[in-house]
């Protein structure tokens, strides 16, 4: 889907890897023994709230083994003061270096279906956002479900950015991996509607865009995802809407407006790959611009292992490339899509 744009479009802003980078043999490698390995666990794993809160423990104690990079200072956030009525908490990483504007800031939400993780879990991540590009980086604790359905989290999320723009943070960057996509892209049409300062871009690295998952089980018998199963992601979703569907979890059928500029980076070799497409084509239609950017045969969130895959790494530094032109951009101008 994404190729048939670019003959419609002006020329790209920025590079496509999908032409210019293969994927190494680290990636290949490890793409096949989580295949063997971690999917089907993924495609049998249960979905009752027991078995879902002892995962969360064993995968906050194992992130709790990595160390977190010395250049960075992690300071916990507690703030009882937001309109949610529930009390924010999280992470704020500090760079040590300090060249990015005062004003600016990075606003990331972490995936993990809705029901997962946390972060710590992925400071591989936000310690990496904040090295790259000086900026301090503000993870938010978000309510998880099945205890917390939607639209928790994405009250959660509007509060932590409602906390960055009073302290000063206008020129915020919002980025969100799989389900933490789904919220930052919700996050971004909740700020348009509500009239709030628009962030200066948006980050999505393989965003879980359709929770029922429409399109991507159909796309199963296709791709070899290394650990995706739609099937069980279909289940989680059923959990994170609750009884009573929020419309804001319909991303595909949202009315869009011109959003600030977006970045997707998917891999090529995931199930999500047609819905980050889908979602390209609906806000360049919105009036968006959109850098869509497929990585050839990786597979979910491989920014993750940007210390380890040189494929990871590469698209730490377009992503950080792309912050830097979204925070130095006096306005948003004319848009277009990249694919």
């Amino acid at each position: 889907m994404a190729e048939d744009l670019v003959s419609s479009v002006p020329a790209p802003l920025s590079r496509d890897p999908q032409w210019e980078w293969r994927p190494s043999v680290q990636s290949r490698v490890l793409g096949g023994a989580l295949r063997l390995t971690m999917r089907p666990l993924i495609h049998h794993a249960p979905s009752r709230p027991l078995p879902i809160r002892v995962a969360r423990r064993a995968l906050d104690r194992a992130a709790g083994l990595m160390p977190t990079d010395r250049r960075v200072r992690v300071e916990r956030v507690r703030d009882p003061h937001l309109r949610t009525g529930h009390v924010m908490r999280g992470e704020w990483i500090i760079p040590d270096s300090a060249d990015a504007p005062e004003s600016g800031a990075v606003l990331y939400l972490h995936g993990g279906g809705y029901i997962l993780c946390s972060p710590q879990t992925h400071r591989p991540l936000t310690t990496r956002v904040a090295l790259d590009t000086g900026l301090p980086v503000l993870v938010p604790n978000y309510r998880l479900a099945p205890e917390h359905p939607f639209p928790a989290a994405l009250d959660d999320a509007l509060a932590a950015y409602r906390w960055l723009l009073e302290r000063g943070h206008d020129r915020v960057v919002i980025m969100g991996d799989s389900a933490g996509g789904h919220l930052a892209a919700s996050l971004a049409g909740e700020i348009a509607r509500t009239g709030l300062a628009e962030p200066a871009g948006v980050v999505l690295y393989s965003p879980w865009v359709d929770l029922s998952c429409e399109l991507s089980v159909p796309a199963d018998k296709d791709v070899k995802d290394a650990f995706i199963s739609p099937f069980a992601a279909r289940r989680v979703g059923r959990l994170v809407a609750g009884r009573e569907i929020d419309p804001r979890l319909h991303l595909l059928t949202a009315d869009w407006a011109a959003l600030p500029p977006v970045l997707i980076q998917v891999g090529g070799a995931e199930v999500l790959r047609p819905e980050a497409e889908e979602l390209a084509r609906l806000l360049t239609a919105a009036g968006g611009r959109v850098d869509l950017q497929i990585w050839a045969g990786q597979m979910h969130v491989f920014q993750l292992l940007n210390r380890f895959l040189p494929d990871a790494d590469e698209a730490m530094r377009e992503t950080a490339a792309f912050i830097t032109d979204a925070l130095a951009a006096p306005d948003q101008g004319d848009l277009t899509i990249v694919a």
